[in-house]
């Protein structure tokens, strides 16, 4: 026979999900642990008074069930805010510049402003930026590709505003995507040197240790080497610093009795510093070795020779993702029966840009 309250209490978060529009509150969360609300609450405004074995727990159960604190007061905790939450790898670097600001003029032009948060390519740091930004009950989230933590998958799957996921494109994604295949990129990167003559051509990934969108362009990449016969070379830098990085690359791949005739960058800031590097050092370019990157960031074309690389579509991916979040509000406040009528986007293509270095 089963125990009905033991099936009462599993049931019980869901019937309050359903109450709730899908919101999970303090109290499902202290009913889940059978602790109290008081309890929950301070580990949330002063954790230090929470012994540390019932932190653990309540951080485990946050995550579990998805929880996000409401941080908007009183009546207005129902209501969702004319603010639209806005993650971000990298505010300080030059290749999500124009999805920012294009995504933010639009938001600005309709009367919404923009919640913007930074992650520097850390899992655990998107998932507190998105736990956040969802307590302020915004209008709408934008994350930056598909790679998350569980805890803010289940975040996801919980809320009821529209989530958008930019630089990236996966067709069978809940949330939907605005943005370009990855892989592709690695595989024009491959194609285009090929083309050219180059063999030995090797592939430098971020410095950054969770650019995992780096990795699926190194993938692509490897799979057009290895269609044409030629074992794809890798090369992790050690150094944190993008430029640092890069002239380290370059010299460790010019070393050794096979050196590479072509180095493919994970971005223009790793190739910018391989370029300057090899000036520095009387290394011909492309004579020698041929320098490619990724991003097209405005100094790109001023370099001396001039780098190529890979365009991404960003400030299209910006407005298309601001279209679409307020075409999908517009829908749900004319009806539900017209909230299908809005339809996912196709994957963007990126251009690439040939210059003197390849």
């Amino acid at each position: 026979m089963r125990n009905t309250a033991k099936h009462a209490a599993e049931e019980e978060p869901h019937t309050r999900l359903r109450r709730n529009s899908g919101r999970v509150t303090l109290r499902d969360v202290a009913d889940h642990l059978g602790i109290s609300q008081i309890s929950v609450s301070r580990y949330f405004q002063d954790p230090e008074r929470v012994s540390g074995s019932l932190r653990e727990r309540i951080a485990q159960a946050v995550a579990q069930l998805g929880y996000v604190p409401n941080l908007v007061a009183g009546g207005l905790a129902s209501a969702h805010s004319r603010v639209i939450g806005m993650v971000i790898p990298n505010i300080s670097g030059p290749i999500f510049a124009a999805t920012i600001q294009s995504f933010s003029d639009a938001v600005t032009a309709h009367g919404y402003q923009l919640l913007l948060a930074s992650s520097y390519f850390s899992g655990e740091q998107e998932e507190n930026a998105v736990r956040g930004l969802l307590g302020w009950s915004p209008a709408a989230l934008v994350l930056t590709s598909h790679f998350h933590t569980q805890a803010t998958e289940a975040m996801l799957a919980r809320t009821s505003v529209p989530v958008i996921e930019t630089w990236d494109y996966q067709a069978r994604r809940k949330p939907w995507q605005v943005g370009f295949s990855h892989p592709e990129v690695g595989r024009m990167a491959a194609r285009h040197l090929l083309e050219r003559g180059y063999r030995r051509i090797a592939f430098v990934q971020n410095s950054a240790a969770g650019d995992f969108s780096a990795l699926e362009r190194r993938d692509g990449f490897a799979e057009v080497m290895r269609e044409h016969g030629r074992e794809p070379r890798f090369h992790v830098p050690q150094e944190a610093q993008p430029a640092h990085a890069g002239r380290e690359a370059l010299f460790a791949l010019l070393d050794g009795p096979d050196p590479a005739d072509a180095i493919v960058f994970a971005n223009d800031n790793l190739a910018s510093g391989a370029l300057l590097a090899a000036q520095r050092a009387g290394i011909a370019v492309p004579q020698r070795v041929a320098l490619m990157g990724f991003g097209d960031f405005p100094f790109s074309e001023m370099l001396t020779p001039g780098l190529t690389t890979i365009r991404p579509p960003a400030r299209q991916m910006g407005v298309l993702a601001a279209e679409l979040i307020f075409a999908r509000l517009d829908a749900v406040q004319a009806g539900k029966e017209r909230a299908g009528a809005v339809r996912r986007p196709k994957a963007l293509a990126c251009e690439l840009i040939v210059r003197e270095s390849t």
